[in-house]
C-alpha cells in the first residue's frame, strides 16, 4: 500500500491538480501549515487525512510528515503541491511499489514550467529529486534544500513530474526567495568552512555527497551569482529557452545575489560581536 504526503501552505491556485493526479493511491495525507486560503477545502473534496503542524524548517516538516504514517503501508510517496504526478510517472511508480527489491528511494526529474513552457536548459535539467520512499527507511536533513539519507539502495524513475513553482506569481516567488536567502545565507555561514572533499564532486554514491561538495564549492567562487548566471545561461544553453530562459537565469542571478549580500551581512555582524565581547 502506499500513501502520498503534500506539504502546503496556501496552496489553492494549484493544490486540486496535484491531488488529481494522485488517484492511484491509498491514501493522500495534506501535511498542512495552518493555511488560510482554500487548501483544507480542496483536501477534504479528496478525502485527504488531513495533519496540522506549525513550519518550524522544511527538514523538520518533512520528518515529521514521514513519521505521521503508519506501518500498514509500505510505500510514501511525497511530492510538493506545485508537482503534478503525469500519466507516465504513475504508471512507473505503480509497477516500482510491486516489485521486491533493495530499493528504498527513487528519485524522480521534473520538468520546471514558467511563462507556459518548460525552461529545460535553464533550469539545469536534470534535476534528481527523492520523492517515493520505502517507509521508514528515509530521513531528511538540512533545513532548507534539503538531504536526503537512506537505510537501503537508490534508485531512479525515468519518467517526470512537471513542476509550477510560479503558479502563486512572481511577487510571491520574490517573497519565497527572500525568506529561502536568508536561510541559506545562515546555512552558509555555518557551512563555508567546512572541508572540501574534492571526490565528492564525481560521486554518485550516495548522490548527496556529490550536492553537498557542489554546495561547498559554490560557497567558495568569487563573483558566485554571475558564475551561476553564466553556467545556466550559457553553459547550460539556458538560451534556448528564449526569453522565459533568459528571465529565470536572472531570477537565479538575484536571488544568489541576496544571499551573497546576506552573508557578508552576517558576516559583519558576526565580526562586531567578537570585537565588542574581545573588548568587554
Amino acid at each position: 500500500m502506499t500513501s502520498a504526503i503534500i506539504l502546503t501552505y496556501n496552496e489553492e491556485n494549484i493544490l486540486d491538480q496535484c491531488l488529481s493526479a494522485l488517484d492511484f493511491v491509498d491514501q493522500i495525507i495534506v501535511f498542512d501549515s495552518f493555511s488560510t486560503d482554500n487548501t483544507l477545502e480542496i483536501a477534504k473534496k479528496h478525502d485527504a487525512k488531513i495533519i496540522q503542524r506549525v513550519f518550524d524548517n522544511y527538514a523538520a516538516q518533512r520528518n515529521a510528515a514521514l513519521e505521521s504514517i503508519t506501518t500498514d503501508y509500505n510505500w510514501v510517496l511525497m511530492v510538493d503541491a506545485d508537482e503534478i504526478i503525469t500519466e507516465p510517472l504513475k504508471n512507473e511508480i505503480i509497477k516500482a511499489t510491486s516489485t521486491e527489491n533493495t530499493t528504498t528511494m527513487y528519485r524522480v526529474r521534473r520538468k520546471d514550467m514558467f511563462q507556459d513552457k518548460w525552461i529545460k536548459q535553464s533550469s539545469g535539467y536534470p534535476t534528481w529529486f527523492p520523492r517515493l520512499f520505502k517507509n521508514g527507511c528515509v530521513t531528511v536533513e538540512r533545513e532548507i534544500n534539503e538531504e536526503y539519507n537512506t537505510t537501503g539502495a537508490e534508485g531512479v524513475l525515468h519518467e517526470h513530474l512537471i513542476h509550477y513553482p510560479f503558479n502563486k506569481g512572481l511577487t510571491w516567488w520574490f517573497d519565497k526567495h527572500n525568506r529561502y536567502s536568508e536561510m541559506e545565507a545562515q546555512k552558509m555561514l555555518h557551512e563555508i568552512n567546512d572541508k572540501l572533499v574534492l571526490s565528492d564532486l564525481f560521486s554518485n554514491d550516495p548522490p548527496v555527497l556529490k550536492r553537498k561538495a557542489q554546495k561547498r564549492l559554490s560557497y567558495k567562487l568569487p563573483f558566485r551569482p554571475f558564475f551561476i548566471f553564466t553556467a545556466f545561461y550559457i553553459l547550460k544553453l539556458g538560451f534556448l529557452n528564449g526569453k522565459a530562459g533568459y528571465t529565470f537565469c536572472k531570477l537565479r542571478y538575484m536571488y544568489e545575489t541576496m544571499i551573497d549580500i546576506k552573508f557578508k551581512e552576517l558576516k559583519r555582524q558576526q565580526r562586531k560581536a567578537l570585537k565588542q565581547a574581545t573588548k568587554a
